[in-house]
């Protein structure tokens, strides 16, 4: 029997979607019932010898959910009636909803996965907690403004409940590895962190940031894009209460972590590489050192978040790797970085006194 109700909110393309069909780029609203909805493959399976090389998991918080036999998937809820009918018919597991709110309060699920827009995500969390979660995952962004993300956290940390965000590469299992080495010294004292610009969206760099953030300065940001973005492109520094130094700038690698004794690389395309200095015969020389294991595989998946949140709730994990508490901590430093970029690139100190300040995202988030 399984020990955990299990619900999920939103069918769309985290939800369920990219398991079914290529992704389409069809412009809707967020508050839009009918979407668009391209060709599905229903019954779909995996066949991994039919991409070699590419043996990725299965994306979609529905079937990360099924896949845990501690989980029983009581209920989903999602407005699009298309969507209810190619989850039947694929599942038919649990009881579906149009009203997000209604299945919570009637259902109480102990495991909740939000898979929804944005918009209203912050109050799905709290609800959520409200109702009795003891665990939740969510899709990325995970708010739109710092008021949004303290009171997230808060209602999270005041009631245990542990908050992974967002199926980005921080939840593969390698990050974990990688920690380890980082903690246990492996590349010396960790001097210097270098990473892509630092949107909420992929923030492996925050991961590794044991230290409080002190200050920023940026430049280059660029106005809202036509998607309606106005999430953070330029580059910048952003420098903790220690000294240590989180430097940001285009065409880095995703995350590249240096010591005083060696450097751990990551990027999608390699996964993780290792250097350590070692004694030569010409004298100390930094050389590269066996793939850390496990290898990182694409795709990022549900997969993953929901095995952090599992391994929080039986005492194995402190913290998911990409927590509430850790994004909380990118928007913050992500927002100090367009104001001193918007200001010519002075230093803008934190905590931000204004929680109100925000992002706009792409219109499909």
């Amino acid at each position: 029997m399984a020990q955990y109700k299990g619900a999920l909110i939103g069918l769309g393309w985290m939800g369920m979607l990219y398991d079914l069909a290529p992704r389409i780029m069809d412009r809707f609203h967020v508050d839009d019932i009918d979407r668009p909805t391209p060709p599905l493959d229903v019954h779909r399976k995996w066949y991994h010898h039919e991409h070699a090389g590419e043996e990725g998991l299965p994306a979609g918080f529905v079937e990360a959910l099924i896949d845990r036999p501690e989980i029983d998937l009581v209920a989903v809820a999602e407005r699009d009636p298309k969507r209810i009918e190619v989850y039947n018919q694929r599942h038919g597991i649990g009881n579906t909803y149009t009203d997000a709110e209604e299945m919570l309060r009637k259902e109480r699920p102990d495991i909740v996965s939000i898979a929804s827009n944005c918009k209203g995500r912050a109050d799905l969390i709290c609800l959520a907690v409200e109702c009795g979660a003891k665990g939740i995952f969510t899709e990325k962004p995970m708010t739109h403004t710092l008021e949004e993300a303290d009171r997230v956290v808060k209602t999270c940390s005041d009631a245990g409940v542990p908050l992974a965000v967002g199926a980005i590469t921080t939840s593969h299992p390698s990050f974990g590895r990688a920690k380890e080495l980082v903690t246990d010294g492996v590349i010396g004292e960790l001097v210097s962190i270098e990473a892509e610009a630092p949107h909420s969206q992929q923030q492996e760099w925050s991961y590794f940031l044991d230290a409080t953030p002190s200050w920023v300065i940026a430049a280059n940001d660029p106005p809202m894009r036509e998607s309606g973005t106005d999430e953070f492109a330029g580059q910048g520094l952003m420098v903790t209460e220690e000294g240590l130094m989180v430097h940001f700038r285009r065409r880095a690698p995703a995350v590249r972590l240096t010591g005083t004794e060696g450097e751990l690389v990551f990027t999608i395309a390699d996964g993780w590489n290792l250097w350590k200095d070692v004694e030569t015969p010409d004298g100390t020389r930094r050389v590269q050192m066996p793939e850390p294991k496990p290898k990182f595989f694409y795709p990022w998946t549900g997969v993953y978040l929901l095995a952090d949140v599992m391994d929080c709730i039986e005492g194995k994990l402190d913290d998911p790797k990409i927590s509430g508490r850790r994004v909380h901590l990118a928007l913050e430093v992500e927002l100090a970085m367009k104001q001193s970029s918007a200001q010519g690139g002075v230093r803008v100190d934190l905590p931000l006194k204004d929680r109100s300040a925000g992002l706009n995202y792409d219109w499909f988030r």
